[in-house]
């Protein structure tokens, strides 16, 4: 998720939810919003130099489920507001649903919105949130209370960050820099130190290398859209309990090379890695063995060597879509350790014929955009709990018979845009939905839906897509469809 900046609609909506949070704690409703001011005009009002010092955290009233009540409301104002400001985002794969979403840390939801501490009747203790973007500032203001735990400063000028201001923050959990002028130099040393910060967003700034000074108890970092082109294991040696690392649309792999060998090795508890659209030409060797969800789409990548997992990984969701791959550069040990993977999205690739090896865990199969012409009949006898497969837009002719019999959980196949002439014989039994729209199909033959014991009982298929093809209605043998559950489940229109 790349974070925007919040519109006046959103920003209502952001304040609604931190005032119900207050309200459920306090009793009471709370508008304080942070400006920037300088150390003269502090003078200038007769503020003494510790007008504003290190608060100490507040003790916590709210329930758990209280917290995590308000924190996924802002989470999707956030994301609402990213649609609103820059259209929404596409996903990072067109597989079907898989049970398993991006891992996302929790985080503590936050009271209230910032407003002038010089005129607010609020104590500063309750200060949770506080709301500074679009302003237009270029570096972090000043009078931002110092027990502030939700600070977003996304779509300003900021180009760099005061020496130690940060540290004085103990109770921050939550920093957006989204969209800034950051450099290198410009945030050097401003994270060491900082106690409490769990989520960074440093998206769309001007990095050309990870930060080395991230603080330990960091939990996620975004990176993308950056200019990336290097990193190192001592820069993730800070954070070893990083969960969530995105460092999507870099320079990484700079199109010649990968990274380095187990470079992020230290991060020993990540969860998700998001790599897409850098220019890797292979699967990085030596990944944590924790990783469950892994996004390469979008990169150069022609080789998936053995080692990217040294052991067996936890690994889940794999997005190697929208890359060069072949069937030579897909090798047998390729993902012999990742026994538990369940969605694998090899869709726009260069792949000729069903790939060989694949883990019998998989539920979720994406071979869409590729060059495959045949499926031979032992194409998926191993993928037993395959229940989603996608085949459209390949050059597919044919199909031998029972190719797909050998699935029987399959749920949903798609074969649109090929160039099949007949419907592929003995589908599985357990097939709910199936599309063949855009073919050059003339025929249904008697046992495409209609074989074995379902000749007997109805078929558990509710949609038959069979429109842009070649049939002619009037030579259609209507023993073809015995078993379905009425006429209707079959589109020729």
């Amino acid at each position: 998720m790349q974070v925007a900046g919040l519109d006046r609609h959103l920003q209502s909506d952001l304040r609604d939810v931190f005032i119900s949070a207050e309200e459920r704690e306090n009793g009471e409703n709370i508008a304080i919003e942070a400006t920037e001011r300088t150390e003269e005009e502090r003078r200038s009002e007769g503020a003494s130099p510790e007008a504003n010092p290190v608060r100490k955290p507040v003790k916590e009233e709210m329930t758990v489920e209280g917290r995590r009540e308000d924190g996924l409301k802002i989470e999707k104002i956030l994301e609402r507001n990213q649609g609103s400001k820059q259209g929404k985002v596409p996903p990072l794969s067109s597989l079907p649903p898989t049970p398993y979403a991006k891992v996302s840390p929790q985080f503590l939801p936050l009271a209230v919105t910032s407003s002038n501490p010089t005129v607010s009747t609020a104590a500063p203790s309750e200060v949770r949130v506080v709301q500074c973007s679009d302003k237009g500032v270029d570096k972090v203001p000043y009078g931002i209370p110092y027990n502030a735990r939700y600070i977003l400063l996304m779509n300003n000028h900021i180009n760099s960050i005061q020496l130690d201001l940060l540290n004085e923050y103990v109770s921050m959990e939550f920093l957006v820099l989204s969209n800034n002028l950051l450099t290198d130099g410009a945030i050097e040393g401003a994270f060491e130190g900082v106690p409490a910060l769990k989520r960074l967003y440093l998206d769309r700034n001007l990095l050309e290398s990870v930060p080395t000074d991230l603080p330990f108890s960091l939990e996620e970092l975004r990176l993308d859209n950056n200019q990336l082109g290097v990193m190192s294991q001592a820069a993730w040696a800070r954070c070893p309990g990083l969960l969530v690392l995105s460092l999507s649309n870099n320079s990484l792999g700079n199109g010649s090379e990968s990274l380095p060998n187990a470079v992020l090795s230290p991060l020993y508890n990540l969860r998700t890695l998001n790599l897409d659209y850098n220019q890797l030409t292979s699967v990085p060797l030596g990944l944590p063995l924790s990783i469950k969800e892994l996004y390469l789409k979008g990169n150069l990548i022609e080789q998936f060597r053995g080692g990217a997992f040294n052991g067996i990984s936890e690994l889940v969701v794999l997005d190697l879509s929208a890359n060069r791959l072949t069937n030579k550069g897909l090798l047998r040990e390729s993902l012999l350790n990742a026994t538990h993977l369940e969605s694998l999205n090899l869709e726009g690739n260069r792949l000729k014929q069903v790939p060989r090896h694949l883990p019998r865990s998989l539920k979720t199969l994406n071979l869409e955009g590729n060059l495959i012409s045949s499926i031979k009949k032992a194409a998926f006898s191993t993928l037993k709990n395959l229940e989603h497969l996608g085949l459209a837009r390949n050059k597919i002719f044919k199909v031998a018979i029972g190719a797909f019999r050998t699935l029987p959980i399959l749920h949903q196949l798609d074969l649109c845009h090929n160039t099949l002439r007949q419907m592929p014989r003995q589908l599985p039994q357990g097939l709910h939905s199936v599309a063949l729209t855009h073919n050059k199909i003339q025929s249904v033959p008697r046992d495409a839906f209609c074989w074995g014991n379902r000749s007997l009982s109805l078929s558990g298929l509710v949609r038959v897509q069979l429109e842009h093809n070649l049939i002619d209605m009037g030579k259609l043998d209507a023993q073809a469809f015995r078993c379905l559950r009425g006429f209707q489940v079959v589109h020729f229109y």
